[in-house]
């Protein structure tokens, strides 16, 4: 099984072992396009301030992002999935998983990124803010940077399993299973069960909750609709519809009665 994440736009800081090395990062068939946009990303940081900030959307309370950004090269790296924060992350809660789903979570998780592509988990990486809605000078936007090399080496990364898509349209974007693979793909919307209404905070801690509830159960999948019933027996309401089209993926509604 491959889940495939987004990235929190939060970040815990960056770790204080030795820097990155792109080679030692997973998916190696991305290595060119993530030093492309690294080279590009430090050397717009190190620059003009204001012109960095207006290219990455960041407010005047994010200023010092632009210096973080700038300086990637020799900032300590960590584990990914100490990097990233947030809601989805917190209910994920990847630290307090015992060994068997740490393994698990290493194996089957994926983060998506507007600086690297997608990287593991255990994949070690400094702090950065960069999203995927970035349009940098040189390279232009990031996901159509990023469609060609995903496309090669995606759907090897994908197996023969299960591809559980969790990732929000803009890291959607980047990457979107076709053919075969896009047949045994599963996308997760999560509805207030009362209202049928899309919930929007609540839906990434469902998404985290239903990772970690995977994670810690052991339970692998091999299709959607074997994630139907394994998200079912884990206590989730889940309503499925097989696509009227093969090669098509299949869309999920996760119901909640609570949206705080």
């Amino acid at each position: 099984m491959l889940v495939l994440l987004p990235p929190s736009e939060g970040k815990a800081p960056s770790g204080t072992g030795a820097p990155l090395t792109l080679e030692s990062l997973s998916l190696p068939g991305l290595t060119a396009a993530r030093a492309a946009v690294l080279e590009e990303l430090v050397e717009l940081c190190a620059g003009d301030e204001e012109k960095a900030r207006e290219v990455l959307g960041l407010s005047e309370g994010l200023r010092g992002e632009v210096g973080k950004n700038a300086g990637l090269r020799e900032a300590g790296a960590r584990p990914a999935g100490e990097i990233y924060t947030g809601v989805l992350y917190d209910a994920l809660g990847l630290a307090a998983l015992d060994e068997e789903a740490r393994r698990r979570a290493g194996a089957w998780l994926l983060v998506f990124s507007g600086l690297w592509g997608a990287v593991r988990v255990t994949d070690r990486i400094p702090s950065y803010r960069c999203s995927m809605g970035v349009k940098l000078p040189g390279l232009g936007a990031l996901a159509a940077h990023w469609r060609a090399p995903m496309a090669e080496v995606l759907p090897e990364a994908a197996g023969e399993g299960l591809v559980l898509d969790l990732r929000s349209s803009a890291y959607a974007a980047a990457w979107k299973p076709k053919g075969e693979v896009a047949g045994r793909t599963a996308t997760v919307r999560v509805l207030h069960a009362p209202t049928r209404k899309v919930v929007s905070h609540f839906n990434k801690a469902t998404k985290g909750r239903i990772v970690r509830s995977l994670l810690t159960a052991g339970a692998a999948p091999q299709g959607p609709a074997e994630l139907v019933t394994a998200l079912r027996d884990l206590g989730y309401a889940v309503e499925a519809e097989a696509p009227g089209k093969a090669g098509k993926p299949w869309a999920l509604d996760v119901l909640v009665e609570e949206i705080h």
